[in-house]
């Protein structure tokens, strides 16, 4: 018996959770393609149901979900939503987190502690995940949490083209907030036309989640526009204390860019009143209005998404969207 050939197709499906459909229907529009409808809701008790009204058999499913406040809600929400999709037998799953939660507990600092971010990389796993895709990792050793292809998206490229747009003639020094940024304070010199660099010198009590300390700035900042970056504003104690250490030792002006807005209060009142000219961010998470102030500025990462799915679909590279230094 001869076998039966067949041409086989490929068919990418676009899934959203519930924690920024804004993004995800933005994406939507970069891959002309619409978002497979489903049905979700939550119980009385907080237990999550999800259901999709079309067959995903066979097909190339991207799951996008932003994991914003209540984080947990919404892990668990793309975890089912995997599940799902799994158990309907879909070709390939890669699940879209562009902040990956948890990933500030990427190690043990003292003993009989977790490490959260490889039991996110675990549960996701489980759950039936092929591939993941996020930006910006807190550490990119994370990369390594997950059994299975990572795309580690970059979003200097969108932050440092408003910047060089808006900023670049003017003298700048990349700052990075703690000794540990320094190499992507390089990078970002490099890319805005080899600009110095400089550091804050901070400490910080493990046993005291969301403070620091800054201490002294290493570097010439003096008469300077200093760039201060950073993966993520949380509360915005770090951020905040080290713009006002750059302004004490003599800076021009501060402009904060950071790939992930969280924005837990006070953030918002602490930005505000901060003596920065700007602050950048994406909209890896969403930003509702409470949250906005004077001097906020929100870049969409959208097209970015789009087009690292159109190239995983099309089992193109991923790290050619970065010129090869993904």
């Amino acid at each position: 018996m001869s076998p039966k050939s067949g041409t086989p197709k490929k068919n990418l499906m676009l899934f959203s959770g519930r924690a920024h459909p804004e993004l995800a229907e933005e994406v939507a529009q970069h891959l002309n393609v619409t978002i497979t409808p489903q049905t979700a809701h939550n119980f009385a008790n907080g237990e999550i149901f999800v259901r999709f009204k079309e067959s995903v058999r066979g097909t190339d499913a991207f799951v996008i979900q932003s994991h914003t406040t209540p984080i947990n809600e919404w892990i668990m929400e793309q975890l089912i939503m995997v599940d799902a999709l799994k158990r309907a037998s879909a070709k390939r799953i890669t699940v879209i987190m562009p902040f990956y939660p948890y990933a500030r507990q990427d190690k043990k600092h003292k003993g009989r502690e977790p490490i959260s971010a490889r039991l996110i990389a675990d549960l996701f796993k489980t759950a039936g995940a092929d591939r993941i895709m996020t930006v910006d990792l807190h550490t990119a050793q994370i990369q390594g949490f997950f059994d299975g292809p990572v795309d580690h998206l970059l979003a200097q490229t969108v932050l440092a083209d408003h910047i060089r747009s808006t900023y670049g003639d003017a003298e700048i020094t990349v700052v990075s907030p703690d000794s540990g940024r320094v190499r992507l304070a390089e990078k970002w010199a490099a890319q805005l036309g080899d600009r110095p660099i400089a550091f804050i010198h901070k400490t910080r009590d493990p046993d005291r989640p969301n403070q620091a300390v800054a201490n002294r700035v290493v570097g010439h900042v003096r008469g300077r526009l200093c760039l201060l970056i950073d993966d993520m504003i949380d509360t915005g104690g770090t951020i905040v204390k080290a713009t006002e250490a750059l302004l004490d030792e003599g800076a021009s002006d501060v402009v904060i860019a950071s790939t992930h807005g969280i924005l837990s209060p006070p953030a918002t009142e602490r930005l505000a009143n901060c003596k920065a000219r700007e602050v950048v961010v994406t909209n890896t998470l969403p930003i509702p209005e409470e949250k906005r102030f004077p001097g906020l500025t929100v870049l969409s990462i959208a097209p970015l998404l789009a087009r690292a799915i159109q190239e995983v679909f099309e089992d193109g590279s991923v790290t050619s969207l970065f010129d090869g230094s993904a």
